[in-house]
C-alpha cells in the first residue's frame, strides 16, 4: 500500500518540470529512469511534482490515445513518474498547455480563435469552440484514469486568451447590442461589451473543465495558470482547487513581491513558481540561479503565506536534470525550516493598495486578461515605494476589499482612471467614517470634492520634489491643481533648485471623520523607473502624515522588508533582507546577500507579550514593553527571519 499523498491544499513545496514536446524531438522518454526520479525526490523532498504531458506546441510527451502523441516517443516516461511518485507519497500534477495548442489548431482550424481580420490565430484556440469538449477534457480524463495523476496545472490558458471574432461572439454581441459589426479597437463603441463577452466565455470554459473533472473524479484537482490572480482579479470559482503562477524570470524578486500580494487574499490554496534560471527577454542565454538567490525568492512567497515551487527544464528526450538542482535543494531546506511559521499565514491589515477589477480591465484594453507587461507600472512602483518605506502592504481587488475597508488604517488609490460607482461610493464612505485615503495622479479626479481641489490639465514635464532638503527629479504627467480648501503638503520645483518656481505636488483635506491626501503626479511609475532616496522619503512623508503609527517600525536599515501575518493564532513579523536586489538587466545572478543589522524593531501591541521568539532558530529574544510598544534589537538579518509573538494564555 502506497503512502497517502497530500492534496494541494495541504502541500507547501513543489518542483516543476516542463518540456513542450515537438515533432522533431527524438527518443522521448528513453533515458528517464526510476532512479533519476527517486534521486530528485530524495534530494528535494517535495510534496508534489509537476511534470510535462503537453506543452504549447500541442504534442503530448506520453503515448496518448486521445490527443496528438509526439512521433518521437520511445518510452512511456509518465508511467515512471507516476509509479515513483506514488511509491514515495508525492502528488503528481500535469503541466498541460490549454488554450495555446498549435497541434490542435493544425488538425482543426475551426477550433482556432479568430483574429480581427477574420484569419485563424496560430496559437490560441477559441474558448467557444469544441476544443475543451473534444480534446482537453477527454485527455484530462485519460490522465486521471490511465495514470492516476492527482491534478493538472493548465498552462498557456488565461493569458493566452485573445479577443475572439468568431461567429459565436458575433451572435452574442448582436443579442446584447443589436449591432452585427464587431468593434476592432478600444476606441470603437461597444468594445467593452465585446471584451466582456470574451471574458465571460473564458469563465464558462474554466467552469466546464472544472465541473467535468469534478464529476468524473472528485479528487482530481484543477488549476489554470494565472487565472484569478493579478492577471484576472476576480473571485475564484469554488471548483478551482488552487491558484498558481510562474512569476517573471526577469526582476524575479519584485515579481514575486507583487503577485503574492494579490493571491494571498483569494481564499484558496496558492503557490508561486520561481524559474530556476534567468536571462533577459532579448538574450535567452539561460543562467541558473544561485542557492541564496532562490532562497530569497522563496522567502518573499513564504512570508505572504503561500507555497513555493521552482521550475527546471528537461532534455529534449524529456529527461530531468538532477545535476542542476543544487539551488532547489538549498531552497527546499530553507523553506521547510520556516514552514511552521509562515504557511497559510493571513495578512494583518495595515496598508491596502486598490487593484480594481474594472480599472485593470480598462487599462489592459486589447487583452482579455493580463500578462507580464508594463500597463500597471504605476501600481508596481507604488508597492515598491511603500515596501521600501518598510510598511506591510497588500494589493486588494474589489471583492477582497468591499465590506472590510474599515479594517485598513490606510487605503491607497494609485492612478486608476476607472472605478465602479459602487466601489467609489464605499471608498468615500470609508473616509467619511474615519478612514485615511491616499490618491495619486489620475485617480484624484474621483475625489476632487472630498479633497477640496479643482484639477486642471495633466502635462508631461520634468520637475523636482523635495524631502529633507534633498531633491529628486521626476519626469511624468503632473496635474495642475487649484486648492479650494485643501492644505498644501509639498511642492515641486521647475528646476533642480529650491529657489526656482514652485507648484503644489501634494495636498490634504479632512472629510467627515477621515482624511484624503492627493499626490498630483504619477509617483508610482516614476518610482519604478527612477528609484531614489528623496523620492522614497517624499512618499514616506505622505504616508506618515496619514498613518503615523503602523504596527511595526524598523530602524537601522531601509533594506529590511516587513510583512505582518497571523499564523496559528500568533502574530508573525517577517523580515526579509533586500540587499543586492538584482533588478538591473545585465545582472543575471548573485551569490551573496550582505548581512544587515543591528535592527531596532518596535511592535505596537494591545497586550504585553510573554515572549518573542526568533524563527526558525527558536531563540528567545530580549525585549522591553512600554506604553503598548515592544522594543527588540535584532543583531543581524541574513536572508529571512520571523519574529513570533507569544502572549500569556
Amino acid at each position: 500500500m502506497y503512502p497517502k499523498r497530500k492534496k494541494r491544499s495541504e502541500s507547501f513545496l513543489g518542483i516543476h518540470f516542463d518540456f513542450h514536446a515537438r515533432p522533431q524531438d527524438q527518443n522521448i522518454g528513453s533515458d528517464t529512469t526510476p532512479e533519476l526520479i527517486q534521486e530528485i525526490i530524495d534530494r528535494v523532498r517535495p510534496d508534489y511534482i509537476q511534470c510535462d504531458c503537453k506543452g504549447h506546441p500541442g504534442w503530448s510527451s506520453y503515448p496518448t490515445q486521445v490527443g496528438h502523441a509526439a512521433p518521437g516517443i520511445q518510452s512511456d516516461a509518465l508511467r515512471i513518474w507516476r509509479e515513483v511518485t506514488a511509491k514515495n507519497g508525492v502528488a503528481l500534477y500535469m503541466h498541460y498547455s490549454g488554450v495555446w495548442d498549435n497541434a490542435a489548431i493544425a488538425d482543426h482550424p475551426e477550433w482556432a480563435a479568430v483574429n480581427a481580420d477574420g484569419t485563424p490565430h496560430e496559437n490560441s484556440t477559441s474558448v467557444f469552440s469544441p476544443y475543451a469538449d473534444e480534446l482537453l477534457i477527454p485527455q484530462l480524463k485519460e490522465l486521471c484514469d490511465e495514470y492516476g495523476v492527482d491534478g493538472v496545472w493548465i498552462d498557456g490558458d488565461s493569458w493566452a486568451v485573445i479577443p475572439d471574432y468568431c461567429e459565436t461572439v458575433r451572435n452574442l454581441y448582436r443579442q446584447k447590442t443589436g449591432r452585427s459589426e464587431l468593434p476592432k479597437s478600444p476606441e470603437e463603441e461597444g468594445y467593452d461589451v465585446f471584451m466582456e463577452i470574451n471574458r465571460e466565455g473564458y469563465r464558462a470554459y474554466v467552469l466546464k473543465i472544472t465541473q467535468a473533472m469534478k464529476a468524473h473524479n472528485p479528487d482530481f484537482q484543477v488549476c489554470c495558470n494565472w487565472a484569478y490572480t493579478s492577471f484576472m482579479p476576480e473571485p475564484v470559482p469554488a471548483d478551482i482547487a488552487f491558484i498558481s503562477g510562474d512569476y517573471s524570470w526577469v526582476s524575479s524578486l519584485n515579481s514575486a513581491r507583487f503577485e503574492g500580494r494579490i493571491m494571498a487574499r483569494q481564499g484558496k490554496p496558492w503557490d508561486l513558481m520561481a524559474w530556476g534560471f534567468t536571462s533577459t527577454f532579448e538574450d535567452m542565454a539561460w543562467t541558473h540561479k544561485s542557492p541564496v538567490q532562490l532562497c530569497r525568492e522563496a522567502a518573499m512567497v513564504l512570508a505572504l503565506g503561500g507555497g513555493f515551487q521552482a521550475y527546471f527544464t528537461q532534455t529534449r528526450t524529456g529527461r530531468p536534470k538532477p545535476a542542476q538542482l543544487q539551488a532547489m535543494i538549498a531552497a527546499a531546506e530553507f523553506c521547510r525550516a520556516r514552514q511552521p511559521f509562515c504557511h497559510r499565514g493571513e495578512p494583518v491589515p495595515q496598508i491596502g493598495i486598490l487593484y480594481p477589477t474594472e480599472g485593470f480591465y480598462a487599462r489592459i484594453k486589447d487583452r482579455c486578461f493580463g500578462s507580464n507587461n508594463d500597463r500597471v507600472d504605476f501600481i508596481r512602483g507604488m508597492l515598491l515605494g511603500l515596501l521600501d518605506n518598510q510598511y506591510s502592504v497588500e494589493l486588494l481587488a474589489n471583492h477582497q476589499l468591499t465590506g472590510r475597508m474599515q479594517e485598513y488604517p490606510l487605503i491607497v488609490v494609485p492612478e486608476w482612471d476607472t472605478l465602479s460607482p459602487a466601489l467609489l461610493s464605499e471608498l468615500k464612505a470609508y473616509v467619511y467614517n474615519g478612514g485615511k485615503l491616499l490618491v495619486t495622479g489620475q485617480a484624484v479626479k474621483h475625489f476632487e470634492e472630498e479633497l477640496q481641489v479643482c484639477l486642471g490639465e495633466a502635462n508631461e514635464k520634468t520637475a523636482w520634489v523635495e524631502a529633507d532638503g534633498w531633491l529628486a527629479g521626476i519626469k511624468c504627467p503632473i496635474q495642475e491643481v487649484e486648492l479650494k480648501g485643501a492644505s498644501p503638503l509639498a511642492g515641486y520645483y521647475e528646476y533642480n533648485d529650491i529657489c526656482s518656481p514652485y507648484g503644489v505636488s501634494a495636498a490634504t483635506a479632512a472629510y467627515g471623520k477621515g482624511r484624503v491626501t492627493g499626490i498630483f503626479f504619477d509617483i508610482g511609475t516614476r518610482y519604478l523607473k527612477g528609484r531614489s532616496v528623496p523620492l522614497r522619503e517624499y512618499l514616506g512623508a505622505r504616508i506618515k502624515e496619514l498613518f503615523p503609527d503602523p504596527m511595526v517600525k524598523v530602524s537601522g536599515s531601509h533594506l529590511a522588508e516587513v510583512v505582518l501575518t497571523r499564523n496559528r493564532g500568533k502574530l508573525m513579523v517577517h523580515l526579509i533582507n533586500m540587499t543586492n536586489n538584482n533588478e538591473l538587466a545585465d545582472i543575471y545572478t548573485i551569490d551573496e546577500i550582505p548581512l544587515i543589522g543591528p535592527l531596532e524593531i518596535q511592535i505596537r501591541l494591545e497586550h504585553t507579550p510573554s515572549r518573542i521568539l526568533l524563527q526558525p532558530s527558536g531563540k528567545s529574544l530580549d525585549f522591553s514593553f512600554e506604553e503598548g510598544i515592544a522594543q527588540i534589537t535584532l543583531p543581524r538579518l541574513e536572508i529571512y527571519d520571523i519574529l513570533e509573538i507569544h502572549f500569556a494564555e
